[in-house]
C-alpha cells in the first residue's frame, strides 16, 4: 500500500482517485481537513476497503509513525501543503507551519521509521515531495522554460516556504540516504480545484453573473497542467524516477491569466448560453510581488521517464467546465460563509471594467 498525505485537497483527491481507478494497491489517506480539504472530493470511495482515510496532521510526529508501523506503505506521496499565493501573503504563518514545519516533521517520523525497515524494504522505500515551479521565481518574457538546475528565486511567502521544504527533501536523502523524489508542476487545473483559484473562480462567477476579476493588466503568463496528466507524472516518478532526483511536470500550455478568463467565456458561452460573459471582465488591483511568467522545460521527465501531457489546455478546459457544471452539490459545499468573506475581502476593492 502507499501513504498520501494532502488526499483531501484538490491534487492529492484526484491523485487518490486516479490511483484507484488504475491499480488495486490500497492507500491511507492522511489529511487535516483545512479550508481546502473536503472529504466530497472522496465521496465515490465510500464504502472501498482500499481507501483508508485518516483525519491528522503531517506535523503530528507519533501520530504519522504509529500509522507508518500500522500499515508499512512500499511510498508516500506528500501532497500536504497551504497552496494559496494571496493567502500567503496576507497570513504567512500557516504556511511556514504546514510547508516547512510539517514537512520537517513528516520527514523525521518517516527517517526514524525507514531507517529500522529490512533491507529489502529500505531498499523499494520512494518519497515523493509534490512542489511547485514557483520555487523558481519570475521569468522573462523570451527566457527557456525552469529547467531542474533553474537557481530557485521564490518571491512570495507561498513560494518561499515550498522552496525550504524541497531544500529539506534534498538534505535527507543527501544526509540521510532517505529516497525522495521532488517533483515541481506547473499551474495545476480540473475538476474538484477550490474556488479561490483562477480558473474554477471565473466559472463559478460567471455562472453566478458576477465580475470575473483578474489581477492587474492580465498579461502575466503560466504553463497550465490538467490535474489528470499531473497525477500520471507523479506515478511515473514513483514507478521509476532516480531517488534524489528532481523532476519538472508541464503542460506545454502557456497562456496570459486574461486569454485564460476569456477562453473560460467562450466554452461557458456555448454550452450553457446566458449572459455576455465577456463583459463580466473585470480588472483589480495587482497582488504584490506577481511574478510576472513561468515555464516549464519538461524534457527530463519526458526523455528519460517517457511522459508527456494528453490534455491540450483546451481539452482539459472543456472537461473542467463540464465538471463543474454537473457538480453543483460539490460547488455549494465548497462555497462556505468563510469562503465567500475571503473572495469579498480579496476582490473588492479597486476594480475597474474594460
Amino acid at each position: 500500500m502507499i501513504l498520501v498525505t494532502g488526499g483531501a485537497g484538490f491534487i492529492g483527491a484526484n491523485f487518490v482517485l486516479d490511483w484507484l481507478a488504475t491499480t488495486a494497491e490500497p492507500v491511507v489517506n492522511l489529511d487535516l481537513l483545512t479550508y481546502a480539504g473536503n472529504l466530497c472530493n472522496l465521496h465515490s470511495l465510500a464504502g472501498d476497503a482500499r481507501h483508508v482515510f485518516v483525519r491528522g496532521d503531517i506535523g503530528d510526529e507519533a501520530h504519522v509513525a504509529a500509522l507508518l508501523r500500522e500499515h508499512r506503505p512500499r511510498a508516500i506521496v506528500n501532497f500536504a501543503a497551504e497552496s494559496h499565493v494571496d493567502r500567503s501573503i496576507r497570513g504567512p504563518a500557516a504556511f511556514i507551519d504546514t510547508n516547512i514545519v510539517g514537512t520537517f516533521k513528516l520527514l523525521e517520523a518517516v527517517r526514524a521509521w525507514w531507517t529500522a525497515l529490512p533491507a529489502a524494504p529500505r531498499a523499494a522505500f520512494r518519497f515523493v515531495h509534490v512542489s511547485t515551479d514557483e520555487v523558481y521565481g519570475s521569468l522573462a518574457p523570451t527566457a527557456p522554460g525552469f529547467s531542474e538546475t533553474t537557481a530557485y528565486a521564490p518571491n512570495s511567502p507561498y513560494s518561499a516556504s515550498k522552496a525550504a521544504s524541497d531544500h529539506l527533501v534534498r538534505a535527507y536523502h543527501h544526509t540521510y540516504g532517505l529516497p525522495t523524489l521532488t517533483t515541481h508542476c506547473s499551474n495545476n487545473y480540473g475538476p474538484r480545484q477550490f474556488p479561490e483559484k483562477l480558473i474554477p473562480l471565473m466559472i463559478v462567477n460567471a455562472l453566478a453573473g458576477r465580475p470575473l476579476p483578474v489581477y492587474g493588466d492580465g498579461q502575466n503568463v503560466r504553463d497550465w497542467l490538467y490535474v489528470g496528466d499531473h497525477c500520471s507524472a507523479i506515478r511515473v516518478v514513483m514507478a521509476g524516477g532516480c531517488p534524489g532526483e528532481t523532476y519538472n511536470i508541464g503542460g506545454d500550455a502557456e497562456m496570459t491569466n486574461v486569454d485564460v478568463v476569456r477562453e473560460i467565456c467562450t466554452i461557458l458561452a456555448r454550452t450553457r448560453p446566458g449572459p455576455d460573459y465577456a463583459s463580466l471582465v473585470t480588472y483589480v488591483k495587482d497582488r504584490p510581488g506577481h511574478d510576472r511568467r513561468y515555464a516549464i522545460d519538461a524534457a527530463k521527465i519526458r526523455d528519460q521517464l517517457h511522459w508527456s501531457p494528453e490534455e491540450t489546455f483546451a481539452s482539459g478546459l472543456e472537461r473542467t467546465i463540464r465538471w463543474y457544471l454537473a457538480n453543483d452539490s460539490w460547488l455549494e459545499s465548497v462555497a462556505t460563509k468563510d469562503y465567500r468573506k475571503w473572495i469579498t475581502l480579496q476582490y473588492a476593492k479597486d476594480v475597474s471594467v474594460r
